[in-house]
C-alpha cells in the first residue's frame, strides 16, 4: 500500500485533496461480495425481481468508493446521487473489522470506524478487500496524527521496534533449532565411536584367550610327553 500523489479518473471526479494530502490507500467493495445477490437474485430472476436486485447490487459496488489519505478517510456513495463522507484521523476513537459467511471464505470484509463523542459506527468500510490490512492501515495513520512519530509507510517506531523484535526471535529459534540438531549430530557421532571401540577391545580379548588356550594346550602335550618318557 503505497501512497500516491495521483489520482485516478474516478476518485477525481469527485475527490479533491488538499496542499500536500496523498493518497494512501483506494479500493472499492469486492467483486464477491456480489455472490450473496447472485444466490438470491438467479432463482427469483423468472418473476424478474431477481433482476433487479443482482441490477441493483451491481450499481451500488460500481458507484461506491472508498479512500484513505495522509490526512483523513473518505467514502462515496450513491447510484442516483452522490454522498461523500470525511473524517479527520484526528477523530477516530476506535476501529474494528468483521468477515461474514462468505467474506472469510473470498477475502473481504467490513471495516468500521467510530469517531470521538459520536454514537456507534460513524463510517463504514463495506466488503472491502482484505480488511484486517486495511484497518491497520488506518491505525498506523491515527497514531501519526496524534503525534507520535511514524514512518513514511504510516508505522510508528513502536511497531517498528516490534517488527524487529520478531524477527530477532524468529533468527534465536532457528539458532537454538540448529544448535540442538547439531548437539545430537555430535551425540550419535560419540555413540558410534565408542560402540566401535568396544568392538575393537572386544576383539583383542578373543584373541588372548585364543593365545591363552593355546598355550595352555601346548603345556599339556609336553606334560604327556614327559610322563611318556619316564614309562
Amino acid at each position: 500500500m503505497s501512497e500516491s500523489s495521483t489520482i485516478d479518473s474516478e476518485i477525481s471526479d469527485w475527490l479533491t485533496l488538499d496542499k500536500d494530502e496523498r493518497i494512501v490507500w483506494s479500493g472499492k467493495p469486492h467483486e464477491s461480495s456480489l455472490i450473496p445477490a447472485l444466490v438470491v437474485g438467479v432463482p427469483l430472476s423468472l418473476v424478474l425481481i431477481g433482476l433487479f436486485i443482482i441490477a441493483g447490487s451491481y450499481l451500488q459496488r460500481e458507484n461506491t468508493q472508498y479512500v484513505v489519505t495522509t490526512d483523513g478517510l473518505y467514502k462515496k456513495t450513491g447510484v442516483l446521487s452522490r454522498d461523500v463522507q470525511r473524517i479527520d484521523f484526528g477523530k477516530v476513537q476506535n476501529t474494528s473489522y468483521s468477515q461474514g459467511f462468505f467474506g472469510s471464505r473470498f477475502g473481504y470484509g467490513n471495516v468500521d470506524i467510530s469517531t470521538a463523542g459520536g454514537s456507534g459506527i460513524e463510517m463504514q468500510f463495506r466488503s472491502v478487500p482484505k480488511p484486517r490490512e486495511v484497518q491497520e492501515l488506518i491505525n498506523k495513520r491515527v497514531k501519526g496524527s496524534r503525534g507520535e512519530p511514524t514512518t513514511e509507510s504510516g508505522e510508528t517506531k513502536r511497531d517498528v521496534l516490534d517488527d524487529i523484535l520478531v524477527e530477532l526471535r524468529e533468527i534465536r529459534s532457528t539458532l537454538e533449532a540448529q544448535q540442538e540438531t547439531a548437539g545430537n549430530t555430535s551425540a550419535m557421532t560419540s555413540n558410534i565411536g565408542n560402540a566401535a571401540e568396544k568392538k575393537s577391545t572386544g576383539e583383542d580379548d578373543t584373541s588372548d584367550n585364543e593365545f591363552v588356550s593355546s598355550n595352555q594346550n601346548a603345556e599339556t602335550s609336553n606334560a604327556d610327553q614327559e610322563l611318556d618318557d619316564e614309562r
